[in-house]
């Protein structure tokens, strides 16, 4: 196989040679070789390379089959080439990426590049919620709401009715460093039993666990090498520690 892209352009060429989309494809979704993916038998034909497909040798409906079947790909009449360019511009862009620039640089139109990225975006979620996060993993939590000062007087006084998170809404993160992947949720509240349950819940067991000191974090080390960060002494702890002067 080729060398893969690093950049849209070599995208662009890359991705042009079908091929090359179904090679992208297979690698990743089976590594170990290719599983019918109707019945999961691993007695499969050898690809064929005029109707790019595999046949299972079990005998079912549907023994034929691409590498779009069972995929966000599958049912599709946009050719895998403008898929893969905008999974590539999707996962690549720091900044994320609209459907209108999607639209613009795979030549699709602006409604079938938002069903596109609806399409990936869940599958991604879907892919990176299905199992814990682990090894190095920092927990954090918020409030967050709009500044009372940039509110308008009567918009104020209707919301602001008390001090701190009171009329804000609380939001835990959760951050696998190695891998720089986030989870956020909205929680009711910051007491111990909500975040230690959301700790558990996507952290697996005998991760190193970094936390600041709130009093709701306590007793986590029994299941995690938890670590508390003191915020008047230093932001992190770890490899990219950074003391105060």
């Amino acid at each position: 196989m080729n060398q893969e892209p690093t950049s849209l352009q070599e995208g662009i060429i890359y991705f042009s040679n079908p091929d090359n989309c179904i090679d992208y494809i297979a690698i990743r979704r089976w590594p170990n070789g290719v599983i019918c993916p109707v019945c999961g038998s691993t007695k499969v034909s050898a690809f064929n390379p005029t109707r790019r497909t595999w046949k299972c040798g079990s005998h079912h409906p549907k023994r034929e089959f691409s590498v779009k079947v069972g995929t966000i790909y599958e049912d599709s009449p946009i050719t895998l080439d403008k898929w893969l360019r905008a999974t590539w511009m999707l996962t690549n862009c720091k900044n994320g990426v609209s459907s209108y620039e999607i639209a613009r640089d795979v030549k699709v139109t602006q409604k079938s590049a938002w069903f596109m990225l609806q399409r990936i975006r869940l599958a991604m979620q879907d892919d990176f919620f299905g199992s814990k996060v682990g090894r190095e993993v920092e927990v954090d939590e918020t409030f967050i709401g709009g500044k009372a000062r940039n509110m308008h007087v009567s918009e104020r006084k209707r919301r602001i009715t008390g001090t701190g998170g009171k009329d804000k809404t609380a939001v835990m993160g959760i951050c696998e460093r190695e891998s720089g992947k986030v989870r956020a949720a909205v929680i009711p509240s910051r007491r111990k039993k909500v975040l230690q349950d959301e700790v558990r819940k996507h952290v697996t067991a005998d991760a190193a666990l970094y936390s600041d000191a709130l009093q709701s974090y306590e007793g986590l080390a029994t299941d995690y090498a938890h670590q508390v960060v003191d915020h008047a002494t230093q932001y992190v702890d770890g490899p990219c520690t950074h003391k105060r002067p």
